[in-house]
């Protein structure tokens, strides 16, 4: 175990941001497959409640096997508050989103993220964007419209859900950044789930006897749902939804914390066609023709967004030396 830890420590550190980010996205991406299988009969804080106490427990597991249990150990518990209700915020409305619009389409809303991460990195972090990247955002914004449809038969209101979700993702993992010179992936995984187990807990507590229950909104039901005992292949689900967890926020934190966002962007984007497939592959749904121009467009602007920073920040670099 050592030794393959200690040969993983010596590969270059964006290339294991880029190993971490693709296998999280992958594995969050059968995740949500599992959830939105999972939405017409179980409560959505009852799953969390579920994935998130087998994740924690995980994550102590793993902290003891590599670091140490003083991996998981922290002097900004602000910070990780901060983070973890950003999480928390960014599950619930995607989940809920999940239950009620198909998957290809909630993931390609999601997508606009990088995006929101380009344009918060203005006020942020003071980076100047020029005409080629804010025309790359507004195509991206476009693809957005195209799937949403405000105003048309097909708009729903759940559809901003994603939205609200790529805006604290993107808030997140600004904040991952910062947090990561003193913190490990480790221990923001820990308090990210002792935060899930403890609004879950509550929300149990609340509606977990099906007394604000309804069937008017396939997402409102998801949200107010009683508790019920699983079966045993849901019951294996809910467990697998944990095991992701555990692994897949540990794998993006660590990739956050070791490499620079904008290495890690277009590698995110994985998430895109693997979505089309478990879509389809489980559900039977495909985008149509509309919806497919916009995840194409949200997808093509986020990458070019990266390119183009990539090539200015070589640019720059080149300019320093001469």
């Amino acid at each position: 175990m050592k030794s393959l830890w200690n040969t993983w420590l010596g590969l270059d550190a964006n290339l294991r941001g880029i190993i971490c980010a693709t296998t999280g996205m992958l594995i969050f991406t059968a995740q949500d497959a599992a959830i939105k299988f999972l939405s017409p009969d179980y409560a959505l804080h009852q799953i969390i409640f579920t994935r998130s106490v087998v994740a924690i427990v995980l994550t102590v597991l793993v902290a003891r096997l590599t670091l140490g249990i003083g991996a998981i150990r922290t002097r900004r518990p602000g910070w990780h508050a901060f983070r973890a209700s950003l999480l928390v915020t960014m599950n619930l409305s995607y989940f809920l989103a999940l239950a009620s619009l198909p998957i290809a389409e909630t993931a390609g809303l999601f997508f606009v993220a990088p995006l929101l991460i380009t344009l918060l990195s203005v006020p942020i972090l003071k980076e100047r964007l020029g005409p080629r990247r804010i025309l790359a955002v507004v195509c991206g914004f476009v693809g957005m419209l195209m799937i949403v449809r405000p105003g048309s038969d097909v708009f729903q209101l759940i559809a901003l859900a994603p939205l609200l979700a790529a805006v604290c993702y993107a808030i997140m993992q600004l904040s991952t950044r910062v947090m990561g010179r003193t913190e490990t992936a480790l221990a923001m995984a820990f308090y990210a789930q002792l935060t899930f187990i403890t609004v879950s807990a509550g929300f149990g507590l609340v509606t977990g006897d099906g007394s604000f229950e309804t069937a008017d909104n396939a997402s409102l039901a998801f949200l107010l749902r009683a508790w019920r005992t699983p079966d045993a292949f849901s019951f294996m689900l809910m467990l697998a939804c944990g095991l992701s967890v555990a692994f897949g926020a540990v794998l993006l934190s660590e990739a956050y914390r070791i490499a620079a966002p904008a290495t890690l962007a277009p590698f995110e984007y994985v998430a895109l066609p693997a979505s089309i497939l478990w879509g389809f592959a489980v559900f039977g749904q495909l985008p149509d023709y509309l919806a497919f121009v916009g995840i194409a467009l949200i997808g093509s602007s986020g990458l070019y967004v990266f390119f183009r920073e990539q090539k200015l920040a070589a640019q720059r670099e080149k300019d320093s030396r001469e």
